[in-house]
């Protein structure tokens, strides 16, 4: 069959409106979508989140939180490292096996062992270190809400590896019901937990545990629902296995170290920013900064087209890729153009309206951070390019080169701006975050011409 992209296109469409989802090719539109529609879901929800959360907890609370809840991440993040990707990959093979899925049961257990050895270990770490990154790192109330980042970090842990097994068995419509339970129980528990803290006059550190709290039950209400509601699909680990070999997990650990490079280093460069604000500026100014950010990446989710993109991609020829890729270039370049300006030309009445009038500085933060509306959709065409290429390595190498660009600039800025005040230390931040940004795409344009010419 020729898989020229018009011909994709038309055949998406055309299997869309008379919902055929056989074949091949039926599964990828229909996983497809469904991955599409949880990611578009799970954006939408976060904003919304955040929106109610500005609003109830106001400036400076909202930043201790956001400080917290992204130093929690980094610590969940090394309780994961690749574990998730790497179950999904070989359980895949394993579910599309003609015969008995005869060695799924153990790479689950394996995984399911090694992964929760991580998440022992980073919890430990976290409880440890608690007190020291509070009081005297950041030098805020975050001690009880890092505390009960344990939970969340567990819960998270939980969750993340049951939805890697629904991915595995091709069921997306699971992943994104889960998504759905997610942001529901959160968008009810944590405002009500709010809201009884605050009649109750608790203090802020005692306001940030119950709110890291119940995102931990969330996720935990998520991981339940998975469990028995999709069961079926679960079913498998009852069965009798085969144990993999010394050679076999000699190949799964290979695998991961690739994927926690990437999955670490994706991680940091996204959470960088706050780890240095939360030393050098006060909370409100680190809330400013944050509602800004949020309100752009859920934007840029709007116009990332990789998650579709990917499996057409993967199904064309080289030529036939180029074009392709090209074409969807100039789709996301145009749609990001308009999305910019309309962002730039309304931070105003954009940032009134979700947020309120305590967060006015914000505004030209937004305008500032719009830059990323175009650079981050043209990645993730990129990143799935270089996918479709069996090319992984270069845009991992490429994220830490960018990483390392975007500690640099951080420490600069925060160096050159300390004297001029928070709010021009966070426009440091912000510079050093889109420069970055940029850079990295760059490193991957650059690498398209001199690799694929």
């Amino acid at each position: 069959m020729n898989y020229n992209l018009k011909g994709n296109f038309k055949d998406i469409f055309r299997r869309l409106i008379k919902r055929d989802f056989s074949g091949n090719t039926g599964i990828t539109v229909k996983n497809g979508i469904f991955q599409f529609s949880t990611t578009l879901f799970g954006k939408i929800g976060s904003l919304f989140f955040t929106a109610i959360l500005a609003r109830l907890l106001m400036p400076e609370l909202f930043g201790l939180y956001s400080l917290a809840l992204s130093t929690i991440t980094i610590f969940a993040t090394f309780s994961e490292v690749g574990v998730d990707s790497t179950l999904t990959r070989f359980l895949s093979w394993e579910f599309g096996r003609k015969e008995e899925k005869r060695k799924a049961r153990d790479y689950t257990i394996y995984l399911g062992r090694l992964k929760f050895f991580l998440s022992f270990i980073s919890v430990s770490v976290l409880i440890i270190s608690a007190r020291f990154i509070s009081d005297t790192y950041y030098q805020k109330p975050l001690f009880l809400a890092l505390i009960a980042g344990a939970l969340y970090i567990l819960a998270v842990g939980a969750a993340s590896f049951l939805r890697s097994i629904l991915q595995a068995s091709n069921y997306f419509k699971g992943v994104l019901y889960n998504e759905i339970i997610f942001q529901v129980v959160r968008l009810i528990v944590i405002p009500l937990l709010i809201l009884f803290s605050l009649k109750h006059l608790f203090s802020n550190e005692k306001v940030l545990f119950f709110i890291i709290l119940g995102l931990g039950i969330s996720y935990l209400a998520s991981l339940i629902f998975s469990w028995f509601s999709h069961r079926r699909k679960f079913e498998y680990l009852m069965e009798e296995g085969e144990k993999i070999s010394p050679s076999e997990k000699r190949r799964v650990n290979r695998f991961i170290i690739p994927a926690a490079a990437t999955v670490i280093t994706t991680i940091f460069f996204g959470s960088v920013d706050m780890v240095m604000l939360g030393r050098f500026v006060l909370s409100q100014y680190i809330g400013y900064y944050r509602a800004a950010f949020t309100l752009v990446a859920a934007l840029t989710s709007l116009i990332s087209f990789s998650v579709v993109l990917l499996p057409i991609f993967s199904r064309l020829k080289k030529q036939q890729l180029e074009i392709g890729f090209k074409k969807a270039v100039s789709m996301t370049v145009l749609s990001s153009a308009v999305l910019f300006l309309f962002v730039f030309l309304f931070a105003p009445l954009l940032i009134h309206i979700i947020y309120g009038n305590l967060y006015e500085p914000a505004i030209n933060l937004l305008r500032v951070f719009s830059l990323i509306l175009i650079s981050t959709p043209l990645l993730s065409i990129y990143i799935s390019y270089f996918a479709a290429r069996e090319k992984p390595a270069i845009v991992t190498k490429r994220l830490i080169y960018s990483l390392i660009v975007n500690i640099f600039l951080n420490v600069i800025a925060i160096l050159l701006l300390k004297n001029y005040g928070d709010l021009a230390m966070v426009y440091g931040v912000t510079g050093a975050t889109i420069i970055s940004n940029w850079f990295y795409l760059f490193g991957l344009i650059i690498n398209k011409k001199r690799k694929f010419k």
